[in-house]
């Protein structure tokens, strides 16, 4: 009798200590994580990045991308992400200012054009900066500056004189003074780049300021042949000590110097680090070529690929890994060079998706998105939610705990709860733009309102040999993304009700001037 209870009382203790076991592990598994107090922050901005380019979003890719790779194993990996834009400035706009660009303006920044930010709009980096962090941002700008703040008083050259003017000149500015409306009048505390690549003034700007004075003029490219592409050179000042392909392995390292020199402080810093690359010119350095066996644009991407990996060595060299977020994207699709890229080695940029840079399409705005945040994002995850670079404003406020004014990113819905490994999506529609076209999602279905999501000239034969149908006379295009991801089944005409809601839902998303969650209610915001 007593051998019976002594049995049974220890099959119940085993039995309670197994589910006790067992509840502390499903409780590991499935608690909300801790937010750590102020994080280290770093965006990771490539330039003209396909969907496709990358393995971890598409295995047949040729391109190694180790360190990328590996960031995705690491952290999670978005499938449905997306740029405000096709373009470059607009994307970059939105992104730091969690606002569709497009209420404010469509087309890129160029040459001695002045900052597309108005004056008292919130950045992400001013939040930061307010929440008593070190900001910094490297690389491309392309945003705009004050040029007519440096430019000089020319009397002689007024009138018709003036107006026929083709190019800045060497004598047309002063050099050596401060130039307002760069990053440091948004919220920046350093900068060191080279603004834009293939735009002059070809030279290096530190902080405010040009570091080495142009002396004479860039007309044609006169560096080694671009064999990919071409060199997208507009004429220009250019300064003595700038070369192209100098740009990317100089950031880096300027990056990676930046983040050692953070290693004993105790404020936490945001490094905003946007890439010129794989943009064009696709000028990958000697170390790099045949690396891919993708040509020159492969070989810039594994170069691209090289830079992620200093940077995260740098990183975890500093003991700064387990505390700090990262995120990478790209602003845009894949440059139309992509079109003979798949015809010679039969690798598509965007796929599986239809379109590239400009394209109103997917693969002009759905982007490879990777977040890492030790202890926080589950290692080796992925999240099919629909997601936008413009989210990334009030994400980033919610990891801080910094309060967003109702006149600040208007458009920025907090993914928090996704990167702690929520299943909930945070939106559910998206506003797409490339110059005046206009597209919008809404759960599965996208309407692309216009006759075809084309912008950029399309190569007739890559439609041909991918399957897709001749062009029809229907005035938009609506597609199901969940059965047709590649866009090919137009669904207007078997679905007429479709575009008109759409047409309707976007219509109140641009006059009521925001998006946001936290504004419903509100019934309009001004532009």
């Amino acid at each position: 009798m007593k051998a019976t209870k002594l049995k049974s009382l220890l099959a119940t203790t085993l039995l309670a200590l197994l589910f006790l076991i067992l509840g502390w592990l499903f409780f590991q598994a499935f608690k909300v994580t801790a937010i750590p107090s102020k994080p280290n922050i770093i965006i990771l901005y490539a330039d003209d990045l396909g969907y496709g380019d990358l393995a971890c979003y598409n295995p047949k890719s040729p391109i190694p991308t180790p360190n990328l790779d590996a960031l995705a194993s690491q952290g999670m990996r978005f499938t449905d992400a997306h740029s405000s834009s096709g373009i470059c400035t607009p994307s970059r706009y939105a992104l730091l200012t969690g606002r569709h660009h497009w209420r404010d303006f469509h087309n890129i920044v160029n040459s001695f054009e002045p900052s597309v930010f108005p004056k008292g709009r919130l950045t992400m980096a001013g939040m930061l900066q307010a929440e008593g962090y070190r900001t910094a941002a490297m690389g491309k700008w392309h945003l705009g500056w004050d040029w007519d703040a440096i430019k000089k008083s020319d009397p002689q050259a007024s009138g018709e004189k003036r107006k026929k003017k083709k190019m800045a000149g060497l004598e047309d500015y002063d050099w050596s003074k401060p130039i307002p409306g760069g990053p440091l009048s948004v919220g920046f505390d350093h900068y060191f780049g080279e603004d834009v690549i293939n735009f002059p003034p070809y030279c290096w700007f530190e902080d405010d300021k040009i570091v080495q004075a142009p002396d004479r003029m860039l007309e044609k490219w006169i560096w080694e042949p671009v064999t990919d592409g071409r060199t997208e050179v507009r004429p220009g000042p250019m300064a003595p000590d700038w070369n192209p392909y100098e740009v990317l392995p100089k950031i880096t390292q300027h990056a990676v110097e930046f983040i050692k020199s953070r290693k004993d402080a105790k404020q936490p810093f945001f490094l905003y680090f946007a890439y010129p690359s794989p943009h064009a010119p696709i000028i990958p350095n000697k170390e790099f070529i045949g690396k891919s066996g993708l040509g020159p644009y492969g070989d810039h991407v594994v170069e691209t690929d090289h830079s992620v990996g200093q940077i995260l060595g740098a990183l975890k060299e500093a003991g700064l890994d387990d505390n700090t977020l990262v995120i990478f994207s790209s602003d845009n699709g894949a440059e139309h060079y992509a079109y003979e890229r798949d015809e010679k080695y039969g690798h598509w940029s965007s796929h599986p998706l239809r379109g590239l840079k400009r394209d109103i399409y997917e693969g002009g705005h759905r982007l490879p998105f990777l977040v890492k945040w030790p202890g926080v994002v589950p290692p080796d995850s992925v999240c099919s939610a629909l997601v936008s670079q413009i989210d990334l404003m009030a994400t980033l406020a919610a990891v801080v705990g910094a309060k967003l004014p109702g006149n600040a990113a208007e458009d920025s819905h907090n993914l928090l709860p996704l990167f702690q490994g929520g299943t909930t999506p945070v939106r559910d529609t998206h506003v797409h733009n490339t110059t005046a076209t206009y597209a919008i999602r809404h759960g599965d279905w996208v309407l692309v309102d216009a006759k075809d999501g084309y912008i950029s000239k399309v190569d007739p034969n890559w439609e041909t040999r991918h399957g897709y149908p001749a062009e029809d006379s229907q005035p938009a295009e609506l597609y199901n993304l969940k059965e047709d991801i590649a866009q090919k089944k137009n669904l207007a005409a078997a679905h007429p009700e479709n575009p008109e809601e759409l047409r309707s839902l976007l219509k109140k998303i641009q006059e009521q001037g925001h998006s946001a969650p936290r504004l419903e209610g509100v019934p309009s915001i001004p532009n």
